[in-house]
């Protein structure tokens, strides 16, 4: 059985007349009876019965012929889909990333990527979210790539560290730390003050976690949120202190920023990606286009 017999098939059904049938095909009739003789003795049942100059479906064929036309049907929608995949018409890369990438990486790379020649015609259709709700859209198909934290038990995503970030101390003005006018900061010493803390759908919380557990520290948590300006704003009115990355926005805020003693292991943002996944050109593109750039660029 082959794709021809069954396209032959398909339009014998419809016209009900060999000649016609083998008209519209561009085919001589000999070579449509021989198709459908053949795709008969395959499956041991006759499709079509003789009525004069015509021919009539039989129950059989009947039967088969809501087979073959799906599957020719979902044969075409790939053909389709590989062709828009591979065409100039789909261009556009669907990319996802952490709210902290949103401030200057990833206008940066964009920024680099769209002038080059030959990119002119790429286009982006971004996604924001925590590390969480990105690896459960990622294993859903509904982007291509994304920036955000290694997570546990993923094992149809493929993380690369790429970029590292910076975690700090956060703090009001006005807040005792503040005051001693100190760059630096040792974690037990933040022990004494509520902390605003990522929720657990942040890869960072994880992160943070571990920075505490490994000191055999619990800190008291007032309140949880999911993305860094809300973080910054709580910390500026002194309703908690904070560690979080060092993003620009604290340079320009109300607050206090301290580097943190003996931090432990570096804080890495990852390209993830599903394993086994077949990127469009658009999408492979871009993504060489992410490793060679995290090496050469300074992110400011």
């Amino acid at each position: 059985m082959n794709l021809k017999q069954l396209h032959y098939f398909k339009r014998l059904a419809e016209k009900q007349h060999y000649t016609e049938a083998a008209s519209s095909l561009f085919i001589a009739q000999p070579s449509l009876s021989h198709a459908i003789s053949e795709l008969e003795k395959e499956l041991g049942v006759t499709l079509f019965e003789k009525i004069g100059r015509n021919v009539r479906i039989t129950e059989s064929g009947k039967i088969f012929l809501p087979y073959v036309e799906n599957a020719l049907l979902e044969l075409e929608n790939g053909r389709l889909a590989l062709r828009q995949m591979t065409g100039s018409e789909n261009n556009t890369i669907r990319l996802a990333f952490i709210y902290t990438m949103g401030e200057t990486i990833v206008p940066q790379l964009i920024d680099r990527f769209i002038h080059i020649p030959g990119h002119e015609n790429k286009r982006f259709c971004f996604y924001q979210g925590t590390s969480s709700s990105i690896i459960d859209d990622l294993k859903a198909d509904k982007f291509d790539l994304a920036f955000c934290s290694q997570m546990p038990e993923e094992p149809e995503i493929e993380f690369i560290p790429l970029i590292s970030q910076e975690l700090v101390l956060v703090t009001s003005r006005d807040h005792p730390l503040a005051l001693r006018n100190e760059s630096e900061i040792a974690l037990e010493d933040t022990i004494p003050y509520p902390f605003i803390f990522f929720s657990q759908k942040s890869g960072l919380r994880q992160f943070i976690d571990k920075m505490f557990m490994q000191r055999k520290l619990i800190p008291e948590i007032t309140c949880y949120v999911e993305e860094d300006t809300a973080m910054v704003g709580l910390v500026s009115i002194n309703y908690g202190i904070a560690i979080m990355p060092r993003i620009s926005t604290l340079k320009h805020s109300n607050v206090h920023v301290m580097h943190i003693k003996d931090p432990g292991p570096t804080r890495y943002i990852c390209l993830a990606t599903r394993k086994n996944q077949i990127l469009s050109p658009a999408a492979q593109t871009f993504k060489k286009f992410i490793f060679s750039s995290c090496q050469l660029m300074t992110f400011k």
